[in-house]
């Protein structure tokens, strides 16, 4: 399952890297497109590094291919390229009234429902004070706050009038930069959902539409996100160079691998944009020399890489693509 569902979060990749593209040992020097293939599929039956597979067609090309397209590998007094020939179209012909056969669709970029139980429904709050001075629950129904579909919950605070439903959210990390100690967000985690029923003043009741855990005196009342994920992912390298670091893993994990989602310390501001694609570069451990007794520092190594699929304005959920080895906490992440 996860190695199908990986071959489509890879399908589309756009160029990655500017570095020399080398080949397979055994490429194939004619190969017919077959259906469920991707474009990543295809890169890997000719190059080492798949991500390059821009480099390999000519000028121009839109990144459509379709099954039955035939692939011809050419190398004139030049870096390799592929020559696309395409079965031409059959001739008109006079049909009786039947079901109309649509056309092959292209290769598709990563759609979201292929990756949404990946994902999280966690937000970030990036502005001082925001979630301290939100609404909060102050109490339930029959002075229970455990509650199920439809129970009733007591808030105080500003509410919007035009505002019917909220998000319940708990209060969880503040993320602040390894290096700069900069306050960079508080992680709110998702709860429910409840919809104002009555109010009066600053007190307000909700009943409750949805939660995924009981809910508890003092958790937060935002306004639901109505910008939403994207319905699919282009994936494609940041328009300016990125270095950062991976933060925290919301899950809670300590071995990061494939599918996992990491928080990242960098975001809009430094150029990261959903669909992004960076590097993960494991970082080094430092080990000690037993001849002279110094500490050394193990070289980084290129460890996987990672697709951003929220960013904020300081801060950014990532998706782990690939892991060839296990990740963690404060590994380095840049352009690849």
């Amino acid at each position: 399952m996860r190695k199908s569902l990986f071959a489509l979060l890879l399908a589309g990749w756009t160029a990655i890297g500017q570095a020399q593209v080398q080949l397979r040992d055994s490429y194939p020097q004619h190969y017919r497109v077959q259906p469920g293939d991707t474009l990543w599929s295809v890169a890997s039956l000719y190059l080492q590094q798949p991500w390059q597979w821009r480099e390999l067609w000519p000028a121009g090309f839109a990144g459509q291919i379709f099954p039955g397209d035939r692939l011809q590998l050419v190398r004139n007094d030049g870096p390799p390229r592929l020559q696309l020939e395409r079965p031409a179209a059959p001739p008109t012909v006079k049909l009786a009234p039947q079901a109309r056969r649509l056309p092959p669709a292209p290769i598709p970029s990563i759609p979201l429902q292929a990756i949404s139980s990946f994902l999280l429904d966690n937000r970030i709050v990036d502005q001082p004070g925001a979630l301290e001075q939100a609404p909060y629950i102050v109490a339930g129904e029959g002075e229970r706050v455990l509650g199920g579909m439809g129970d009733r919950l007591f808030a105080r605070g500003r509410l919007d009038p035009e505002q019917p439903v909220y998000e319940l959210f708990r209060q969880g990390k503040v993320y602040r930069d390894p290096l700069s100690q900069e306050l960079l967000g508080v992680n709110a985690d998702a709860i429910g959902s409840a919809r104002v029923v009555a109010s009066e003043g600053d007190l307000a009741t909700l009943a409750l539409q949805s939660s995924n855990q009981e809910v508890r005196l003092g958790d937060r009342l935002l306004a639901a996100d109505t910008s939403g994920l994207p319905g699919s992912f282009s994936p494609s390298a940041p328009q300016r160079p990125v270095e950062g670091l991976i933060i925290d893993v919301p899950r809670g994990v300590i071995q990061i691998g494939a599918l996992d989602v990491v928080t990242l310390n960098r975001g809009r501001r430094d150029g990261l944009l959903e669909g992004n694609v960076l590097a993960v570069i494991k970082t080094g451990e430092t080990v000690r020399d037993r001849q002279t007794g110094e500490p050394l520092k193990i070289p980084d190594e290129a460890a996987g890489w990672l697709m951003v699929f929220r960013s904020y304005d300081r801060l950014s959920y990532g998706l782990v693509l690939k892991a060839t080895r296990s990740l963690a906490v404060l590994d380095k992440v840049r352009n690849p």
